[in-house]
């Protein structure tokens, strides 16, 4: 199944392959690679092998996978879904930048673009969290329409119904 790009003004979620998912698994760059510093992060390890493990035990998962976030051509953070939806319909995301674009809003659009995704592919909503002290996941979800829904004695919750 081929899944497009994702474009918005300033960057492109591109869908990986379970071929460059294992590159990011194994910390190897391969051709048509380009990796900012500090690429790919212990996330991005950790959710390509969820990745790799969910297409191993149920196939290809469609748009609900990981994506590179591309700036300007450059690799420089992650972002996807921890699987398809759940049994009520519900999209888990997930994100992460390189520590030297942060603070840009890129994280923001990059998940306002797969929120916008999500709806398209028929979901009834998404939900994420973020560490109690991770304030800048916080706003992020928020500038991307995500409110925050609970919260534990470690992570805030947030969600977004369709």
């Amino acid at each position: 199944m081929k899944i497009e790009s994702v474009t918005t003004a300033r960057l492109v979620l591109h869908p990986l392959s379970v071929e460059e998912a294992e590159r990011i698994v194994a910390r190897q760059s391969g051709p048509g690679d380009l990796w900012g510093e500090d690429y790919p992060s212990d996330g991005d390890v950790r959710a390509n092998t969820g990745f790799l493990r969910g297409v191993a035990e149920r196939g290809d998962p469609g748009v609900f996978r990981t994506y590179e976030i591309r700036l300007d051509g450059v690799t420089v953070g992650g972002i996807g879904f921890h699987g398809t939806p759940d049994e009520i319909g519900v999209a888990t995301i997930g994100y992460g930048l390189v520590p030297g674009v942060r603070g840009k809003g890129y994280a923001s659009e990059a998940l306002r673009a797969l929120i916008e995704l999500a709806r398209t592919a028929g979901v009834a909503g998404v939900k994420g969290d973020a560490d109690l002290d991770n304030r800048a996941s916080h706003r992020v979800m928020e500038a991307a329409g995500m409110r925050c829904v609970a919260e534990d004695d470690k992570l805030r919750h947030f969600y977004l119904g369709f």
